[in-house]
């Protein structure tokens, strides 16, 4: 889960991170009260949870209340990379010296933690990374040890900050891995994380990314985190339902039993669309061990939900869940659909008990179901469906 700059601010804040004032607004009306409250100068920032904000015109600089309204006025509404903004935070303003980077994330290639750091802030950092790779610093982290004051030297002096504000960012360091750690994230970022005119780091904008997984088992608190308004619905139905679903930019809709099979589906349904107009798959979607009527059924009414779908490849190796659950399981997942099942359907079954699960597929002779003997055939018969 992403977290919006404010709510990222406000876990900071919890740490002990150093952060500007902010305040929550939704109207212009509420951002020129907030500007009142915080007296001097503000800043107007669009809350979308994209990169580029600035270059949008999503942030603005405000002197006056009546500024922060006409600001807001401005930004409210705005569309930035297809987010439209719905609320701002107004934060105090900020004398800034210099603008430095700093994250941790999780390194799935190394099975590690990674800190990235620079004097070079403010700029997206992708850019410095392609353009100036020397000017950000790579600290790899162990997860048992974390980064501690040592560490956290040890980071500052990588990316080559001045050796008089080294104790002040080590310390800060090592609460945004507090942060990280104590929140189950997957990322905490700083950019710009800033040296101001009378001395201090602060932490100016904040992007922290949250491990679903902590939230379900360790974090239930972070749910009041998550807008569900801004949730693809159909993203939203499938966590209601208990799927594992994720929706891709495609035409293919895929189900499998198993992430592994499923993760296998997607690169060869890919590579069939090659040869059928360039079709690919429109989602990820694990059912697990069980392939019930009810499971397969959610799963279709999800999948067939998604305009773009043009057909749906059920790819399952019958394992523990035999294929006559599955073949059972999909008859009566159309059944249930009723009307609501309208685009084509290949099925590739294999595994225990696959002969029968074809028998009983072929004797149900469903005009929407054409089976398929392998995963290749499967992944070309549905690639072929898509762009009829």
């Amino acid at each position: 889960m992403d977290l919006y700059e404010y709510q990222a601010r406000d876990l900071f804040e919890k740490y002990g991170v150093p952060v500007l004032a902010g305040i929550i607004a939704d109207t212009p009306e509420e951002v020129k009260a907030a500007a009142e409250k915080l007296g001097g100068v503000v800043v107007v920032k669009a809350q979308v949870k994209t990169g580029g904000r600035g270059k949008a015109g999503g942030v603005k600089v405000a002197k006056t209340p009546d500024e922060a309204y006409e600001a807001a006025k401005a930004i409210l509404g705005l569309d930035i990379k297809g987010h439209v903004v719905k609320r701002v935070m107004v934060a105090g303003g900020a004398r800034i010296e210099k603008e430095f980077y700093f994250s941790v994330l999780l390194d799935r290639s190394n099975r590690s933690y990674l800190s990235l750091s620079s004097v070079e802030g403010g700029m997206e950092i992708e850019e410095l990374a392609v353009e100036r790779p020397e000017a950000l610093a790579r600290v790899e982290v162990n997860p048992l040890t974390g980064i501690d004051k040592p560490k956290a030297v040890e980071i500052a002096r990588a990316a080559k900050f001045p050796e008089d504000l080294v104790e002040k960012v080590s310390d800060v360091f090592v609460k945004l891995y507090d942060v990280y750690t104590g929140e189950g994230a997957t990322l905490v970022e700083v950019n710009p994380l800033i040296l101001d005119a009378d001395g201090a780091i602060i932490a100016l904008d904040g992007k922290v990314s949250l491990d679903d997984n902590a939230t379900e088992v360790r974090h239930p608190e972070h749910e009041e985190l998550e807008d569900k308004d801004a949730a693809d619905p159909l993203e939203a139905k499938a966590k209601a339902a208990g799927l594992n679903y994720v929706k891709l930019d495609g035409q293919v809709g895929i189900i499998g039993n198993g992430a592994g099979l499923v993760m296998s589906t997607l690169d060869v349904v890919a590579y069939a669309g090659e040869n059928h107009g360039g079709v690919k798959p429109a989602n990820f979607l694990d059912i697990g061990g069980g392939a019930s009527a009810t499971i397969m059924a959610a799963g279709l009414d999800v999948i067939l939900g998604d305009e773009q779908v043009k057909s749906v490849f059920v790819n399952v190796f019958g394992g523990i869940t035999s294929c006559v659950a599955v073949a059972d399981g999909i008859v009566k997942a159309l059944e249930i659909l009723g009307a609501a099942a309208t685009k084509p359907l290949v099925v590739r079954l294999d595994g225990n008990q696959v002969e029968e699960g074809r028998v009983i597929l072929a004797a149900a002779n469903h005009p929407l179901v054409t089976l398929a003997a392998g995963m290749d055939e499967g992944a070309d018969k549905a690639a072929e469906l898509a762009n009829a």
